[in-house]
């Protein structure tokens, strides 16, 4: 497939464009630095502003899939910024007629329990709470949104570079966590749920997560 994946430099973004490129996939990367990625075979890098949504839109035209990881954490008002940005790439995408949009969601906006969300928690860490509450009322947008088939993975609420395993559990909108009381997944094996639902749909128009 043709992919367009934006954030394609960042910590989930780099891992997110090694799976895609290991499967076969050409990709488009459009970053905010061009400098940071490194040319390969079925690569094209492009510099991206993501608030420009007339020259996204155009970037983004012929791609069968887009993908984001765009996230706001460099920036002073991450909140906005971060909703400015993914409202950008989604009326980007039905612009250049692109059906297919995945996104990096995250893990504040799962059930810890039952009515309880994890951004609500006690100890939900005060530095991640601005992107958290950005990806809950994205979710929200999108599931009133029927112009795209757009699904969102969060990760669990610990992301880190490890090993690619395979071995992980699904779930909708719980949190997944382990015997230990762990809730954990490696960015190589987000990636590669992600990129396993962008080749075989299963999460059309809903939000799923991933962990051990």
């Amino acid at each position: 497939m043709k992919i367009a994946l934006i954030g394609a430099s960042g910590f989930i973004g780099s891992a997110l464009l090694t799976e895609a490129l290991a499967r076969g996939h050409q990709v488009t990367a459009l970053v905010a630095h061009p400098e940071k990625l490194q040319a390969q075979d079925n690569l094209a890098i492009e510099q991206a502003d993501v608030l420009d949504g007339a020259k996204l839109a155009a970037q983004l035209k012929g791609h069968d899939a887009v993908i984001s990881a765009f996230s706001g954490h460099a920036q002073q008002d991450v909140y906005g910024y971060y909703m400015k940005g993914v409202e950008s790439i989604i009326d980007a995408t039905k612009q250049a007629a692109i059906k297919r949009l995945l996104i990096v969601g995250g893990a504040g906006s799962l059930y810890a329990q039952p009515g309880v969300l994890v951004i609500d928690t006690p100890d939900f860490p005060q530095q991640w709470k601005a992107t958290a509450q950005g990806a809950r009322d994205i979710l929200t947008q999108l599931r009133n949104e029927s112009g795209l088939d757009w699904s969102m993975l969060s990760p669990s609420a610990i992301i880190e570079p490890g090993e690619r395993t395979g071995a992980f559990r699904q779930a909708d909108d719980e949190l997944i966590v382990d015997a230990g009381g762990q809730s954990r997944i490696s960015t190589q094996d987000f990636a590669l749920a992600m990129i396993d639902e962008l080749e075989t749909p299963r999460h059309v128009r809903a939000r799923f997560t991933v962990g051990y």
